[in-house]
């Protein structure tokens, strides 16, 4: 565990908090012996610390934008790759080597190492921690990101698609805290629907799964 400490550049007070969070459920069906607290941990404090850094590094984008870089800073693929270039992969406790190499797994580790970090050393070490991984990843896209919505508009336009339409199909929640649905379709039938706290982040959220789709 020193090696990835030095890896991590964090010595934990508590090191069976580390081997905690690098143990799957595959070894330890216990979730109190396994990672998946401290992923839920550690997904929300990557969540902030990724808010206030994105704040700080572009005082004049709008939100949409922010919302955008966001999005792709806290997705699965990006947190599987920290955990790649961390060498997570090796030191997790698994049943089976095959585990090492799955992607949802991997994201969720990498979360529950920043929940660890979190709980051994305050805050502060836990934003240091994903300012520091994910600092290089905003440095390579500078450039303010198209949102989702303009992007499928784009690619419909280039197959031949025509023009998204977006509707509203469902409403949940309470009147204060509602949950959108909302559906996009473009060409012949191709739909996805979307989730959001408000009709114009489900709309980003279908034209997301489209784009995916297509």
């Amino acid at each position: 565990m020193e090696e990835l400490e030095q890896i991590l550049k964090h010595k934990f007070k508590n090191p069976d908090l580390l081997s905690k969070a690098l143990t799957h459920g595959s070894v330890n069906p216990h979730v109190d012996h396994n990672y998946e607290r401290l992923e839920f941990l550690g997904d929300r404090v990557l969540g902030l610390s990724i808010a206030s850094l994105l704040y700080k590094l572009f005082p004049k984008e709008p939100e949409g934008n922010l919302s955008q870089r966001f999005t792709g800073l806290v997705c699965k693929e990006t947190v599987a790759e920290v955990g790649r270039s961390l060498h997570l992969g090796e030191y997790m406790v698994v049943a089976s080597d095959d585990i090492r190499d799955n992607e949802n797994v991997l994201c969720d580790i990498c979360e529950a190492v920043i929940g660890a970090i979190y709980i051994d050393g305050g805050v502060d070490d836990a934003i240091s921690f994903v300012n520091h991984h994910w600092r290089e990843l905003i440095d390579k896209n500078m450039a303010p990101p198209k949102d989702a919505k303009t992007l499928l508009q784009e690619v419909a336009h280039a197959k031949g698609l025509g023009v998204p339409v977006y509707e509203v199909i469902g409403r949940e929640g309470s009147e204060h805290q509602p949950i959108f649905s909302m559906k996009v379709t473009v060409g012949e039938g191709l739909s996805a629907i979307g989730k959001g706290r408000s009709k114009k982040l489900a709309q980003f959220s279908a034209a997301s799964k489209l784009l995916r789709m297509i």
